[in-house]
Parts: structure tokens; C-alpha cells; sequence
């Protein structure tokens, strides 16, 4: 006893019903045949790569707490956090913008912290 089950496949022009002919004996399982070889579309998914854009927070927290001349630790820190604000939102090219900025003011931050330390401790070990 033969069951024919319709198999609903979606083709190049439109939605055509394909006759498929059981031959297994057994009641227990659905009947599938196998597609035509044309019938089928190809379906892409496009998954978006997360690209690491750093936000430099640690190390503005660190400048803002250790090296904060002329507060350019606390700017670097304000850039950090929208730099944030804009990853999570999805904003991959203004988070990026934001990242560079606070790695700049990071950099001078560093900079200036350790060269102004190193003037202060000649000044003060010579006595002048």
C-alpha cells in the first residue's frame, strides 16, 4: 500500500507542489522524497562580524586617577565611556572615532603625568 505525500518546494518561480511517492511500509514516520535537483533556492544569512573596537576605560581610569594634569585624564575618560555608549548602541564608526580620540588624550595624559613626576622629583632632590 502506497502513500503519496505532497511535498511544498519553493522553486525559481514560485511555490510549485511536487508529488513525492512513499515507499516505506511503516505508518510511523512522515514520508519524504528527495527534491528535484532544480527546485530548491539557496538562502544566505549575512552575519554581521563583531569587530573589537577597544575602548581605552581602564586605562583613562588609570590616567584620571594617577595622571590627571590639566584633567586630560578625565576627558580621555569622558571619550572613553561614549566610546562605550556608542559599541553597545551599534555605532561601530563613531565608537571608533571616540576610541581614538581618548587614546590620544591618553597618550599625552601619560606623557605629560610622567615627564612633569620626573621634573618634580629633580626640582625637589637638588633643592631648587
Amino acid at each position: 500500500m502506497n502513500r503519496t505525500s505532497q511535498l511544498l518546494l519553493t522553486g525559481a518561480h514560485g511555490a510549485v507542489p511536487q508529488p513525492m511517492r512513499c515507499s516505506r511500509r511503516s505508518t510511523r514516520w512522515p514520508c519524504w522524497g528527495a527534491p528535484e535537483p532544480g527546485a530548491l533556492t539557496t538562502t544566505v544569512i549575512n552575519i554581521r562580524s563583531d569587530t573589537a573596537v577597544p575602548d581605552h576605560i581602564v586605562w583613562s581610569l588609570f590616567n584620571t586617577i594617577f595622571m590627571n594634569w590639566c584633567c586630560l585624564g578625565f576627558v580621555a575618560f569622558a571619550y572613553s565611556v561614549k566610546s562605550r555608549d556608542r559599541k553597545m548602541v551599534g555605532d561601530i564608526t563613531g565608537a571608533q572615532s571616540y576610541a581614538s580620540t581618548a587614546k590620544c588624550l591618553n597618550i599625552c595624559s601619560l606623557v605629560l603625568g610622567i615627564l612633569l613626576t620626573v621634573v618634580l622629583i629633580v626640582l625637589v632632590s637638588t633643592g631648587s
